[in-house]
């Protein structure tokens, strides 16, 4: 097993340089990653300090740096001490320079501003917490997108991804025993989303998060006969709603939702036509 190491340096809060160093490390089997985060670095003494440690731990600097000052200096630096470092803005910035014509703005953290559209973020995130589970049925009025499905389809996870994509997401469990809330019925069958899976594939789910729970996974709720029998009775009763109906079976939450946001735009553009 091959232990890599990256520094991944930013004069921002540094995410973009994380998630990319990640995105690519997966790309290799049998390895080990450590991914040491340097945010807000603003000082030819930080990037020295940076560099001998790179060096030492025979480090990957990774880094996102718009001040052509501090860029230009840490590339110097890397060559000199014989570290890699890999620029993830540069390649990217120099060529929209030319298409554009225009001259960007040099300054560190613009992502991360807090403009409306963060606080509408996070307003979306307080909305998913407040309407996860059905906890308040209110919610199904006042979402964006509202999930329905059985056990583990992954409505939580999603209502949060779509969450910090600025859209409100409710959620609703179906439950054979349980009538679904009436408001169902009177909604908007627009906005409504029915999640489904493969019934093999929800029985391992479950009996994961048994064990994970501590019992055994034996247990009628992960047996597969129920779980066909709670698919029949959503299916029937996404079919009366007459909304979207999704397979999230082997999709990652990054797939799913992305139907979903593209399902939800065409359907706003729709509205304003």
């Amino acid at each position: 097993m091959k232990n890599v190491k990256i520094f991944a340096l930013s004069d921002s809060i540094g995410e973009t340089s994380e998630q990319v160093s990640k995105a690519v490390l997966e790309q290799f089997d049998e390895i080990d990653y450590d991914i040491k985060l340097y945010p807000h670095v603003k000082t030819r003494k930080q990037i020295d300090d940076i560099i001998e440690d790179a060096k030492k731990e025979n480090a990957v600097i990774v880094f996102t740096l718009v001040v052509v000052e501090l860029r230009d200096y840490l590339i110097v630096k890397s060559k000199t001490h014989n570290v890699t470092s890999v620029d993830l803005i540069t390649p990217l910035l120099t060529p929209l320079i030319e298409h554009i014509g225009l001259k960007p703005k040099r300054e560190p953290g613009l992502l991360h501003k807090f403009d409306e559209n963060y606080f509408r973020k996070m307003d979306a995130i307080e909305f998913a917490v407040k309407y996860d589970d059905g906890k308040d049925t209110r919610g199904i009025t006042l979402a964006d997108v509202v999930l329905i499905g059985i056990s583990r389809t992954s409505k939580t996870p999603l209502c949060m991804y779509l969450a910090n994509k600025n859209i409100k997401a409710a959620n609703i469990p179906l439950v054979p025993e349980v009538d679904p809330p009436e408001e169902l019925m009177k909604a908007n069958a627009g906005k409504i989303v029915g999640l489904f899976a493969d019934p093999e594939y929800l029985n391992r789910i479950r009996k994961e998060r048994l064990k994970v729970l501590g019992l055994r996974d034996n247990a009628s709720y992960a047996s597969l006969d129920r779980i066909i029998k709670e698919l029949e009775y959503a299916d029937r009763y996404i079919k009366k709603l007459g909304c979207k109906k999704i397979d999230i079976t082997n999709k990652s939450i990054e797939e799913t939702a992305s139907i979903i946001i593209n399902w939800h735009n065409d359907i706003a553009k729709k509205e304003r036509e």
